[in-house]
């Protein structure tokens, strides 16, 4: 998909991190925007500054767990701009680090409600719009959690396995349609966001007294630290690639390729 001038992008989680990277990233291209978060000051504020830049941007607070709240969403897109061309599935949430078994119930329900059921509702609402114009894509948020394991973090990498399957099926199906649709999976390393405190604003973890509020102060051990403007243009080159999967960052390809190979050496001698 070509990204241009006056197209309409919706970021759900656009209020900080990477959602709002991508939309600093679209609005320099040209792009209308459709802002969504649950938090209405973090979401006001990200709207002042992307105005103030220059772009035509619109807030809407929602839900992304909410099926109802999404469809609002939609509608609210439609209402503005009367068209979307990309829907960025973004909003997230980390886990608590500690094994599975010592992971609580409601930390996999957080998970799964906000990251995969997010994306679902953000497919099922605006997936028909697409088609009905019949072009269109979607960018759907993981981590490099989703393409190799993460131990101690098991409610994250399982949630982002999921959206990394979720979305190669997704582009599959979309392309029987037309193939001037389809998806994307953004599976980055470390970003500098405020994920751990935006987690714990929402009740999935509890961070030390003192910690930092970004993952900057972790880059050094782990192969260094991306913004969040780095990964938005990476991701959306490879939408206007036509690439399934973008994994921008230090070592994730190496780790894909590790679990991969791992892989098909278990099924080859199973």
């Amino acid at each position: 998909m070509r990204i241009a001038n006056d197209q309409v992008a919706v970021v759900t989680g656009g209020a900080s991190g990477i959602g709002y990277g991508l939309a600093e990233a679209l609005a320099a291209r040209g792009v209308r925007l459709v802002i969504s978060d649950v938090r209405e000051e973090g979401l006001a504020k990200a709207k002042a500054s992307l105005t103030a830049a220059g772009a035509d941007v619109t807030a809407e607070v929602a839900d992304v767990g909410d099926e109802a709240s999404v469809r609002a969403l939609a509608d609210r897109t439609l209402s503005v701009y009367g068209r979307v061309d990309l829907v960025c599935n973004n909003a997230g949430v980390a886990s608590p680090a500690a094994p599975l078994w010592e992971q609580e119930a409601r930390t996999w329900e957080l998970l799964i409600r906000v990251k995969v059921l997010g994306v679902v509702h953000g497919v099922r609402a605006f997936a028909p719009l697409l088609v009905e114009r019949g072009a269109g894509h979607f960018l759907n948020t993981a981590s490099s959690g989703g393409l190799a394991p993460l131990p101690d973090r098991t409610p994250y990498t399982t949630t982002m396995h999921a959206v990394v399957g979720l979305t190669e099926t997704l582009d599959a199906e979309l392309k029987r349609v037309a193939p001037t649709l389809g998806a994307t999976v953004l599976c980055p390393g470390l970003v500098d966001t405020p994920l751990g405190q935006n987690s714990e604003a929402l009740g999935a973890l509890r961070l030390p007294p003192g910690t930092p509020a970004s993952m900057r102060s972790f880059a050094a051990s782990r192969g260094g630290i991306l913004s969040p403007r780095e990964v938005a243009e990476a991701a959306l080159d490879a939408i206007e690639a036509d690439r399934v999967h973008v994994a921008p960052g230090g070592g994730v390809a190496e780790r894909a390729r590790a679990r991969v190979e791992a892989l098909l050496s278990d099924i080859a001698t199973g």
